[in-house]
């Protein structure tokens, strides 16, 4: 029932880039589900709106917000800095570095549109923000991008 859910979340992202800003945080999903989830819609991302950096920060951990602000400057953060290569990349590839009940470590690697990879370290960790997220994967860091090496 969960990759069912996660297929028509896709589904309805492909015809409506709109329509993964809707996707709220909820204990239903898997911690690489999660990044999944917002690598997928920064690959995506509409310049007009700006909806692949919003459907992120939604899955951004509460003590995480605190350090990046409101969306605002979220997506400026990821816009305007080291993290722009997160936007419309060409593929991705996440690999579980560590895992416990309540944090999970993953390496990133990001096949970035200036045709260089990247790798990054996300981490998240359980959070509660309402009934449907009372136990909840949220993003609460990722590393600055390191530079591994041009796409052949």
């Amino acid at each position: 029932m969960k990759y069912l859910s996660i297929l028509l979340i896709c589904f309805f992202f492909v015809k409506n880039e709109r329509a993964l800003g809707n996707v709220l945080p909820n204990d239903i999903f898997s911690a690489s589900e999660v990044i999944e989830l917002q690598m997928s819609s920064l690959q995506t991302n509409s310049i007009l709106n700006n909806s692949g950096i919003y459907q992120c920060w939604l899955f951004a951990h509460p003590e995480n917000k605190k350090y990046t602000g409101p969306f605002s400057n979220f997506k400026n953060m990821i816009s305007n800095t080291s993290y722009k290569i997160l936007l419309n990349s060409l593929k991705f590839k996440i690999n579980l570095l560590s895992k416990d009940n309540n944090i999970s470590k993953f390496s990133v690697d990001v096949d970035a549109y200036d045709n260089k990879r990247y790798n990054l370290t996300w981490i998240l960790e359980k959070a509660k923000i309402d009934k449907n997220c009372s136990n909840c994967w949220m993003t609460t860091s990722v590393t600055q991008p390191k530079y591994i090496g041009i796409l052949n």
